[in-house]
């Protein structure tokens, strides 16, 4: 199971993160358990000098930047949650989100021109420096020949090479926390981990991005809670991408939320109602919204940047999303716990009201309180224990949709620390409810399902031809059912993870 070199690789992360004493930091020693607390002594002699500089968090960013792309989107995503990790951890690692050494604005200028096949100059009036660097490509201000004022991202060099070395690197940890720890099985590290290369190696590809940038445009454009820049086709290219200039202030600038005429609460729940939105409305999503690809203006203006993850959802999928929102919203756990049921989330050997009773554990506490009185370490916590006493396992299908409501609660709790996530979402998901789930809707979908059924019966009839069978398949395939049913097991827990925060 992997190459010599990515388990090469993967000792050398491990390296990395001791010699930056970060793998068992020592400040947190007096909170470990005793294994752990021996374990933590026993890595202690192979940190080095750099070990003693910085805190925990900054010497975690340090060395996630060293690690890669992979490590730096797994930093992005720890660094939006200050209620789990504490508001100093998650600031040390804000550097990650957009402001990574860049490289040449020369080697730019020739990618450019290299993607586009044209000068540079035939397209832009000015190309300036870059003015912010992730971890798979940096934006520069330009100026249109026509005037208008762009931002053009351009893939770092030799990009595509380090994420392969780095999704080698990680489906090979995947597969050995899975084989070696039972209770990580339960998380399918692997599906995981193939649903995050899968969604990196796209974007390794800006015409995709562009494509995505412009389709949820039209998206935002119908609701008003977010915008996106405008595609400007002609400046598109594999490694290349330009779209006009995003007005505000990038949220990961501390200055961002201290502009003058800013209402804080307006622009958390138009975060929240944008994201809800998109995934509930119309089954698409910006699936990367981080503090950096997120810029604010007064009094409550949200733009989005920064689409090379898309997220989508079936009907189906959309349709328990809302009903285990509302039935949160409406504190009905036994109704929630049926839904988990009905999508599969839960095996049906369980008891549904013994369900419910486990959501009600941790539901209840939540209610009546704002954000800055909510432990979200301990909500986690009870999540896992319940998900584990219920059999639910994660699934790949909505791993995208989990990672980025947990990113959206965490960004705007940091807009407003009071921020009630509960109200913010409320408007959105009724009006969901009472569109698609009317009486007018269900006979709607009723009958798309019957003329389904009868296509689906008159392609059995249809005579078929014979053909020559090369190998019977093997004994205990899976049929096609399997990967039907259940195809949203246990997403639940992560559903609520974000919801609640």
């Amino acid at each position: 199971m992997g190459s010599l070199g990515a388990y090469g690789r993967l000792i050398g992360a491990g390296w990395i993160l001791a010699r930056n004493d970060v793998l068992l930091p020592r400040e947190l020693e007096p909170l470990y358990p005793p294994p752990l607390l021996a374990a933590s002594r026993a890595v202690r002699p192979f940190a080095g000098r750099q070990s003693r500089d910085g805190r925990p968090g900054e010497r975690l960013a340090r060395s996630l930047e060293r690690l890669g792309p992979v490590a730096i989107k797994l930093g992005q995503l720890m660094s939006t949650r200050a209620d789990v990790f504490g508001a100093e951890f998650a600031q040390d690692l804000s550097r990650l989100k957009d402001r990574l050494a860049p490289f040449s604005q020369e080697v730019a200028r020739a990618e450019v021109e290299l993607a586009l096949g044209r000068p540079i100059d035939s397209l832009f009036a000015h190309f300036g420096p870059p003015v912010a660097g992730a971890s798979l490509a940096q934006a520069h201000e330009a100026t249109l020949i026509d005037g208008r004022r762009v931002a053009v991202k351009v893939l770092r060099p030799r990009i595509e090479r380090r994420v392969a070395r780095d999704a080698e690197v990680l489906a090979l940890a995947a597969g050995l926390a899975e084989h070696w720890s039972v209770p990580a099985r339960r998380l399918e590290p692997r599906a995981f981990a193939a649903t995050v290369i899968r969604a990196t190696e796209l974007e390794l590809d800006l015409r995709l991005e562009a494509a995505g940038a412009d389709e949820l445009g039209e998206v935002m454009a119908r609701d008003g809670y977010m915008r996106a820049p405008k595609v400007i086709w002609d400046g598109v290219g594999k490694r290349v991408l330009t779209l006009e200039w995003a007005s505000g202030m990038a949220l990961s600038d501390a200055a961002a939320l201290e502009q003058p005429g800013l209402d804080r609460k307006a622009l958390a729940d138009n975060l929240i109602r944008a994201f809800l939105a998109q995934a509930l409305d119309h089954g698409v999503f910006h699936a990367d919204l981080h503090e950096g690809n997120l810029f604010a203006a007064a009094p409550a203006q949200l733009t989005a940047v920064d689409y090379g993850i898309v997220g989508r959802l079936s009907a189906d999928e959309r349709r328990y999303l809302a009903e285990i929102l509302l039935g949160f919203l409406e504190r009905d756990y036994e109704r929630v716990a049926h839904v988990h049921f009905e999508a599969g989330y839960v095996p049906a050997v369980h008891s549904v009201p013994a369900f419910a009773q486990a959501l009600r554990a941790v539901g209840e506490p939540m209610f009546g309180r704002n954000a800055s009185q909510v432990s979200m370490s301990r909500v986690l916590t009870q999540l896992f224990e319940i998900t584990a006493l219920f059999d639910m396992r994660l699934r790949p299908e909505l791993v995208l949709l989990q990672k980025t409501m947990m990113t959206v609660e965490g960004v705007a709790r940091r807009i407003h620390p009071e921020h009630d996530i509960w109200a913010a979402a409320d408007p959105v998901v009724r009006r969901w409810m009472l569109r698609e789930l009317s009486p007018p809707a269900q006979v709607k979908r009723l009958l798309q399902d019957a003329t389904l059924a009868l296509r689906n019966l008159a392609r059995l009839a249809e005579p078929v031809a014979p053909v020559v069978v090369a190998a019977e398949a093997p004994a205990g395939a899976p049929p096609m059912l399997w990967f039907a049913v259940g195809a949203l097991a246990s997403g639940a827990a992560f559903l609520l993870t974000a919801v609640f925060g």
